[in-house]
């Protein structure tokens, strides 16, 4: 069965190319479009990994994260901040928040997905749970 990935941004092309790029790979992919929505879907899909913006409206990506984290149902998801926040400060409050990994746009779809077979990759070894004390 393929893993599921949830993708999260509020410009749709971005969200689309990720989904693209993804399915290219084999994965399946479900959307949203801000941080309310994500915390729904991911608590509706159970996604194995989700890619998620910081700034989006409604909720942006670090309090949406920070809920995830603290969900039963979704605090062991995996996931990749991709943003156009890059300042050192902003990548500190990503990994402060439980962010696995910081990709900051524009991207390579191709480093995405090197990083997103690296989160599964270390689940394999973990038995499904990505160990958070040894990410990549």
């Amino acid at each position: 069965m393929p893993k599921k990935i949830l993708a999260v941004d509020d410009e749709k092309h971005i969200v689309r190319l990720v989904q693209i790029n993804l399915e290219k790979e084999g994965y399946t992919v479900v959307t949203a479009s801000n941080g309310r929505e994500a915390l729904e879907v991911a608590v509706a899909e159970k996604p194995d990994l989700i890619v998620m913006d910081v700034m989006m409206p409604e909720m942006d990506g670090l309090e949406a994260l920070a809920k995830l984290k603290e969900g039963d149902a979704t605090a062991n998801i995996p996931v990749i901040m991709l943003t156009a926040k890059a300042q050192d400060s902003d990548v500190f409050r990503g990994w402060q928040s439980g962010a696995d990994l910081y990709l900051t746009k524009p991207f390579n779809p191709a480093e995405l997905i090197t990083f997103v077979k690296r989160i599964f990759e270390g689940q394999d070894e973990t038995d499904g749970i990505y160990d958070l004390d040894n990410p990549l």
